[in-house]
């Protein structure tokens, strides 16, 4: 028996309007990295392997990015929605140029500003620095600290040889002995241990925030444009974002992978030992006390008063606690 015409273009109608209804469900956000994919940056590649943003019905776009303040420029214009990037360079920027931009969620709560020494150098915390050539990148945000940190142990300035060079340069330095200490971030520890391995040796690490140096790092920022214009879809995503920080570092091998499905230049297990190695970033006594995710108001002051002191501005000149949105700090 033959359908009528009219109940086939009747089923047609629907049957397209269903597939196009499914299509547009999905929310689409722009998620901008604040550098090169990589173990730091495994949450938001989880989110989508796992299907974690797919629940939410939001769909992500990832951009790679040249640094926080690369990133929280790219969303100020609207050129990205929500992304990472350290929330001392937002704090900067706000400070300066009241930049559309706020803090939704605390990834880092603490940084990840380290010395990288070898074993047996007799270097076994921050005051024994002292005397000490201790080579850095140019570029690093590290530097503005280390003068604090140098203070808060006693250390003086002028006792060390502080010697700046290429990047690439700085571990070959720390195996040949042209330097006694290396300052990098807790996010290159498996690089420079797997090369250390490679020339014989053991890699040790002795992280800024074991000797006083306590503050908050990477957050999760979005436009205020995004915020005000589709708070469900940012509140979605930050539920889902959420989920995939839990999933990652109760899955770290699992979350390489993840990584390296979408970005097949990183490898799985290079991921998955970076994810291992900055645990400590993530989870602890910080983010027991005030909440996975939270911003404590009197940690918020802390990490504006070193930043102005390292940055030598006046402390009162900025309120910390408006760079963050009031539902994600502690106790609101």
């Amino acid at each position: 028996m033959t359908t009528p015409r009219w109940i086939r273009k009747l089923c047609s109608s629907l049957a397209f309007a269903i597939t196009s209804t499914q299509a547009i469900a999905a929310d689409q956000v722009t998620f901008q990295l604040d550098w090169l994919p990589g173990g730091d940056k495994a949450p938001v590649y989880v989110g989508i392997h796992e299907g974690f943003f797919a629940e939410q019905d939001i769909e992500v776009k990832i951009s790679s990015g040249r640094g926080s303040t690369d990133a929280i420029s790219k969303l100020a214009t609207g050129t990205a929605d929500i992304g990472q990037a350290d929330l001392v360079a937002l704090m900067m920027a706000k400070a300066n140029d009241q930049v559309p931009v706020t803090a939704v969620h605390s990834v880092f709560s603490e940084a990840p500003h380290a010395f990288f020494i070898l074993k047996g150098s007799g270097i076994d915390s921050a005051k024994d620095v002292a005397g000490k050539t201790i080579a850095t990148s140019p570029f690093t945000s590290s530097n503005i600290f280390l003068p604090l940190l140098l203070d808060l142990n006693n250390v003086e300035e002028e006792s060390i040889n502080l010697v700046k060079a290429n990047p690439g340069a700085l571990n070959p330095m720390l195996m040949t002995g042209s330097t006694d200490v290396v300052i990098s971030w807790l996010t290159d520890t498996e690089r420079y241990r797997q090369q250390a391995r490679d020339a014989g040796k053991d890699l040790e690490v002795l992280p800024w925030y074991d000797a006083g140096l306590e503050f908050y790092s990477t957050a999760l920022v979005a436009s205020d444009q995004f915020l005000a214009e589709r708070p469900d879809v940012a509140r979605r995503f930050i539920k889902a974002f959420a989920k995939a920080i839990d999933y990652t570092w109760k899955n770290p091998e699992a979350s390489g992978v993840a990584i390296n499905k979408q970005v097949p230049e990183v490898d799985a297990q290079v991921a998955a030992d970076t994810i291992k190695a900055i645990k400590g970033l993530v989870y602890n006594e910080a983010s027991a006390s005030h909440g996975l995710g939270k911003f404590d108001p009197e940690r918020l002051a802390t990490t504006w008063s070193w930043t102005a002191r390292a940055q030598q501005l006046d402390i009162a000149s900025f309120n910390p606690a408006s760079a963050v949105t009031p539902d994600s700090l502690n106790g609101e």
